[in-house]
């Protein structure tokens, strides 16, 4: 608690060895603030900490040996990229010739060979990060912690690093817990994703499971697009739907997995809908579609796919397969 403000409430999560955990949500969410009760800079005001069964909910930060990749990297400005890296292990009293190897390991692990000598100044942003994550493994710890670290990077460079840290979790096997806000990042480095909204863990789940089968409305509408459909008796609008196992007032289903055509399918779910709007996004097409009692529906079509002449006003229909959808 910070005063009266409760920023995280009842939060239980186990995370297994060598897992990739994201955490996700909102700004406000709580998932920083969880990130540094682990980490040790936040002491929770009710609650334990363990790892592997040893209490560490009092153990100050630099006693718990986890790794910490800040959102601004925080390398030292006066050190080369060796110094930056090895400072950790000097700490640690470890001899100069294990120093040594372990500097070498770790840059050349990075992508960064051939940069050891320059200082943090004369590195490009994903070179910086590089730094920053072979510091905060060089010492192999339990537990590595990054706090949103390509939030500063451009999106074709946070796309390399994203491929490179999953790499380098592939190769150490150490634990990650990881905060961004990026969802497409969570699906794609993530074993798990935990997704936070108001100081509440809502699910923790493996991506395709978040994705696919989300546990309540919030995580279905906060993880990517999403069509929501009011059902009342396996009807939509006067039309049997056939609804997919599961309880719920709604049906909900992914734009991925709708379908258009210019007249009515002969198989699938149905429904007769407007064309509103088409939003060009390159090889794919977002097209906004509205149902005769006027709830907005989200398609994306690949662009080559999209019937020639088709424009706002359009009467047409959306369709799609009753296993794709899920009940909220």
């Amino acid at each position: 608690m910070f005063g009266r403000f409760t920023a995280l409430k009842d939060i239980s999560m186990t995370v297994g060895r060598g897992e990739f955990v994201t955490l996700l949500g909102p700004s406000g969410s709580g998932k920083t603030t969880f990130l540094m009760i682990l980490s040790g800079f936040e002491a929770p005001t009710s609650g334990q900490l363990t790892l592997d069964g040893r209490e560490m909910t009092e153990t100050p930060p630099e006693a718990r040996g986890f790794g910490m990749v800040f959102q601004g990297y925080a390398l030292f400005p006066h050190m080369t990229v060796e110094e930056n890296i090895a400072f950790p292990l000097k700490v640690q009293g470890r001899s100069g010739a294990d120093i040594s190897r372990r500097v070498r390991d770790m840059v050349e692990m990075v992508g960064l060979g051939g940069h050891g000598h320059k200082r943090p100044a004369g590195l490009s942003g994903g070179q910086q990060q590089r730094v920053a994550l072979a510091r905060a493994l060089a010492y192999s710890p339990p537990v590595l912690l990054l706090d949103e670290p390509f939030s500063a990077l451009d999106k074709n460079l946070r796309g390399q690093m994203q491929d490179e840290m999953r790499r380098i979790h592939q190769e150490t096997g150490t634990t990650f817990v990881f905060v961004t806000h990026d969802q497409e990042e969570a699906l794609a480095l993530s074993s798990r994703i935990a997704i936070f909204e108001k100081g509440q863990l809502q699910q923790i789940a493996p991506p395709r499971e978040v994705y696919e089968r989300p546990s309540n409305r919030f995580v279905a509408e906060f993880l990517g697009d999403i069509n929501i459909l009011p059902v009342t008796a396996s009807q939509i609008e006067g039309r049997a739907i056939h609804l997919p196992d599961g309880t719920g007032d709604n049906l909900a289903i992914r734009p991925e997995n709708m379908g258009l055509s210019l007249t009515e399918p002969t198989c699938g779910n149905a429904l007769p809908v407007e064309l509103r709007d088409l939003t060009y996004l390159g090889a794919e097409t977002r097209l906004a579609l509205a149902t005769k009692g006027g709830v907005a529906v989200t398609l994306h079509m690949p662009t080559a796919k999209l019937p020639e002449g088709l424009a706002p006003g359009a009467a047409v229909w959306t369709s799609w397969e009753a296993s794709r959808g899920f009940m909220l």
